[in-house]
């Protein structure tokens, strides 16, 4: 095993742009979508409240509960992907990975 500077400062600086870059990204999507989930609620209650529309609240949280749950089921599927991904990272070498992991929290701390 020979040592490259020049690989490993590759392998840095890459994880780096590609951690900001993402982290960054993850956060503006979920802004997004905080804001159109909380129009879509707005709305809901601006029109119940005008008795426009009838909101019948057991069934929504039966309904919200069910999905909930579909949601936790499907991510119980994840780990072994996961797994793959940890084996996949730790082959490329830990200065990808931890450059990655710290520039990704700071994108989504700038974000």
């Amino acid at each position: 095993m020979s040592f490259e500077p020049t690989s490993i400062l590759a392998s840095v600086g890459f994880g780096g742009v590609a951690g900001f870059l993402i982290g960054y990204a993850i956060k503006k999507v979920m802004k997004l979508m905080l804001v159109l989930i909380g129009l879509f609620f707005s709305a809901l209650a601006y029109l119940w409240h005008q008795e426009i529309i009838t909101i019948h609240w057991d069934r929504f949280v039966a309904s919200s509960e069910g999905t909930l749950q579909g949601l936790q089921n499907a991510t119980g599927t994840i780990p072994s992907a996961a797994d793959q991904t940890v084996s996949a990272l730790a082959n490329i070498g830990i200065p990808l990975t931890g450059s990655f992991a710290a520039a990704f929290a700071f994108g989504f701390m700038k974000g």
